[in-house]
């Protein structure tokens, strides 16, 4: 996203191109056109491009649909192979990506990034096979034969929200639900003061703790996998509105073929291409699970903090790793980094969501209108909670250590576990016995034992609490 971008009247060494409007000035060394160059000039709005997994999934795109279109005989085959060949030359090159230069608060149906493909396509085609027989590649007529930008847009969005979900969040969430999963198993002897209202409650093991965290995180990763076959539908072939116009018949099956073996992953084509180009519900969809996943990840970094804090004058139940000076006044001081750092991406991930579901609604008659910041904000929740969940797994939990003094000196003393001898002699004498030792800062056992009948070996029982850590069937 560093590379520079210049503006016409930026340029000194240029060349000139033209499009349907007229000639215009570019850079000499850009492979891009005077689509481009005329977005470059009209939206100097962030400075922030397209993602690169966006830009690669386009360009994934583009080469699916000239062999799709080869093998459907609307593209000769040179012409087909010369598609490819740079389409192939710009995955395999990342310095490349200086060349799609256009921002991403731009036309809000992408038409400037499709057409910036295009023309980087057909122009790196047409150095690679210098003259040819059949003439030039051209960006509209070949590099988006059978195309529009209102399906390829819509269709790189799932396309490549699809292939992160694969290739980094799914494996993320469960290298995190792995890592809880070990780490609960070594803390299992470990009872420790539960907490409602941030106040006493009854006894937890620490790999109660845990297991909790790794429940919700499996049914977050459940409801992702579950809008997988959604967001692997796609709109190509729709073309402009839905209707397919200029598209061969059997371009979409086709094309998603085509793509599921260049991925690996199952794309089908749409059953209803108005849907997926006039609206973005599965990318509104997908991204409030996304954003539910955040939550999750928030409540746990939150919990780690205060399980953290101290560690003199907090919980101090756990240590977190060491990994950097906590203060530039204060020496020795340490700080809970990881879960701050995770906490503040998952908060950026509940704002994307809203820009999304806002976005999502701006489906006017047929087309969305606000595809490439839907587009910039899913992929980047996509990320944020993909790093997030393995620096958390392997930087926060995997490494704590468990301070168990401070766990049996708080335990120890807790009169909520009078709570266990409310059958016995019933909640409101129960409630005495917690109110003396509170006022009294008595174990609650000693108390239990002058106001009540019960031996001491039955109450030592009955308090007992790793017993009632126990679930009750």
């Amino acid at each position: 996203h560093s590379f520079p971008t210049r503006r016409s009247s930026d340029l000194t060494n240029t060349r000139t191109e033209s499009d349907s409007m007229g000639e215009l000035e570019v850079p000499s060394d850009a492979l891009y056109g005077a689509q481009t160059q005329r977005a470059i000039n009209n939206f100097p709005l962030s400075g922030e491009r397209m993602p690169l997994t966006f830009i690669r999934t386009l360009v994934t795109i583009k080469k699916a649909a000239a062999l799709a279109n080869k093998k459907l005989e609307t593209l000769d085959a040179g012409t087909a192979d010369a598609i490819q060949q740079a389409c192939d030359t710009l995955l395999d090159e990342p310095e490349l990506q200086q060349h799609f230069p256009v921002d991403v608060f731009q036309t809000g149906s992408g038409t400037s990034t499709n057409m910036n493909a295009n023309e980087v396509i057909a122009n790196l085609a047409n150095q690679q096979q210098g003259k040819r027989e059949g003439g030039a590649v051209h960006p509209n007529d070949h590099v988006n034969n059978g195309q529009s930008s209102n399906d390829v847009i819509p269709t790189t969005i799932h396309a490549s929200a699809a292939i992160e979900l694969t290739e980094s969040l799914i494996p993320a969430i469960t290298k995190l639900i792995d890592i809880i999963d070990t780490k609960a198993n070594s803390v299992s002897d470990y009872c420790k003061t539960g907490r409602t209202h941030l106040m006493d409650a009854m006894p937890v093991r620490m790999d109660q703790s845990l297991r909790a965290w790794s429940a919700q995180l499996s049914q977050q990763r459940k409801t992702i996998k579950s809008l997988q076959p959604a967001i692997q539908t796609l709109a190509q072939g729709g073309t402009a509105v839905g209707t397919g116009v200029n598209a061969h018949p059997d371009f979409a099956a086709t094309f998603a073929s085509t793509l599921s073996d260049l991925t690996g992953i199952a794309f089908t084509p749409a059953d209803n291409c108005f849907a997926l180009i006039s609206s973005q519900d599965t990318a509104v969809t997908l991204s409030g699970a996304i954003k539910s996943l955040a939550v999750t990840l928030m409540k746990i970094s939150n919990d780690l903090r205060w399980m953290n804090s101290g560690p003199l004058a907090g919980l101090g139940e756990v240590s977190l790793p060491a990994l950097q000076p906590g203060s530039s006044i204060m020496p020795g001081k340490v700080n809970p980094v990881i879960p701050e750092a995770v906490a503040m991406a998952s908060a950026q991930v509940i704002g994307n969501d809203a820009a999304i579901t806002v976005g999502g609604q701006s489906g006017n008659f047929e087309l969305n209108v606000k595809l490439p910041m839907i587009a910039d904000n899913l992929l980047s929740s996509i990320k944020l909670m993909s790093n997030s969940c393995v620096l958390l797994g392997e930087q926060a939990i995997k490494e704590f250590t468990v301070n168990q003094e401070n766990l049996e000196k708080a335990l120890a003393k807790n009169p909520i576990l009078v709570t266990a001898l409310n059958p016995i002699i019933g909640y409101a004498k129960a409630a005495e016995i917690a109110k003396k030792a509170y006022k009294d800062k008595m174990p609650v056992i000693d108390v239990a034992e002058a106001m009540t009948d019960l031996p001491r070996s039955e109450l030592e029982s009955l308090l007992d609490p790793k017993k009632l850590t126990e679930i009750q069937r």
